[in-house]
């Protein structure tokens, strides 16, 4: 490590209300950290940003491993680094490594808290991409809660995000007619063309999603996997099978809502279907994370599943990269390159 190397850190600096803004943020400059026995010395490379995160920054929320966002510290997500210093019997010096990191350019971690990365099987920025919790979150909400099967009718929303994108492309590789819902026209060709879903729909230049719905469906739908929620889910609740599986992955629409949303109550559409609406954390099934890596990479290396990473360059820019989620600018999974 060169001594003209800085440190840097992006701290929650205020609690959002609504959507979050450059000014809940705060870029730091900090101190270079030492490394004790059995840590290393990491160099960011690519940090994952999240829709996700926004509910850690609220009021006595807490995320997926019962930490949350206090003012004044830094803001964490998947990160790819590289160990440049170590004192670990673990890890060495230029390994890639991929774990829960702070938004640092620079920092110290213990070898328990992170996970080696192979760069000859894929590029290391599946790591939090396809082969991270996007991926696996598709994989894992698809064949453990939705159970598809064969010849069912799919409904995926936020079809061409980083969840998005992998679920469609899982319900074809598994026989199924999938139907995408996106934001754009853009963003629907790239799910029809590149992705093979046998039918988008562009919500935001539909009059009535649940007639589009109806059209593009007209077998019923069997299973939903929800990215979005809000008015797509009681739109799908009208069209549901018998025995139909809704599995709540993401509610991105809602994240920012500063008060509860309201919507029809499924109850009746739930007992009269014989059907049911269950919520997920892909860390559900943690004990499962390998075998589903390898089948998701035997699935890439046999052309089955495409991934595209929204790249976004510069530490400086974590912030706008976040921000950006929820105004609809990413295909695929938004990350930073540092």
């Amino acid at each position: 490590m060169k001594q003209k190397d800085k440190n840097q850190v992006i701290v929650l600096a205020e609690k959002p209300v609504g959507m979050a803004t450059l000014n809940t943020f705060q870029l730091r400059e900090i101190d270079m950290p030492e490394i004790k026995e059995g840590e290393v010395l990491l160099k960011s490379l690519y940090v994952s940003v999240d829709p996700g995160m926004r509910g850690f920054m609220n009021e006595g929320a807490n995320d997926y491993t019962g930490q949350k966002f206090q003012i004044n510290e830094p803001i964490t997500s998947r990160t790819v680094a590289r160990v440049i210093e170590s004192q670990s019997k673990k890890f060495s010096v230029g390994d890639i490594v991929n774990g829960r990191l702070a938004w640092k350019r620079y920092q110290s971690m213990g070898d328990d808290k992170l996970e080696w990365v192979d760069p000859q099987v894929l590029p290391i920025s599946t790591a939090v991409s396809i082969l991270g919790v996007p991926g696996l979150a598709a994989y894992f909400g698809l064949e453990k809660i939705g159970q598809i099967q064969k010849g069912e009718t799919v409904v995926v929303s936020g079809a061409a995000g980083a969840v998005g994108s992998v679920a469609v492309q899982i319900a074809k590789i598994k026989g199924c007619r999938v139907v995408g819902i996106a934001g754009s026209d853009k963003k629907i060709e790239y799910i029809e063309k590149e992705l093979g879903v046998d039918r988008g729909i562009n919500y935001k230049k539909t009059n009535d999603i649940a007639i589009d719905l109806a059209k593009a469906c007209p077998n019923g739908i069997d299973v939903f996997f929800d990215n979005v929620g809000g008015e797509l889910l009681d739109a799908v609740l009208s069209l549901i099978n018998k025995k139909a599986r809704m599995v709540i992955c993401g509610q991105i629409a809602v994240y920012n809502d500063t008060e509860p949303s309201k919507g029809p109550r499924p109850e009746h559409t739930l007992i009269k279907k014989s059907a049911r609406i269950e919520g997920f954390v892909v860390f559900d099934f943690k004990n499962e994370f390998e075998e589903a890596k390898l089948k998701m990479t035997q699935w890439y290396i046999g052309g089955k599943l495409k991934y595209k990473e929204n790249l976004i360059e510069g530490f400086e820019n974590l912030p706008s990269a976040f921000i950006g989620l929820f105004t609809g600018e990413n295909i695929g999974k938004q990350m930073v390159k540092i």
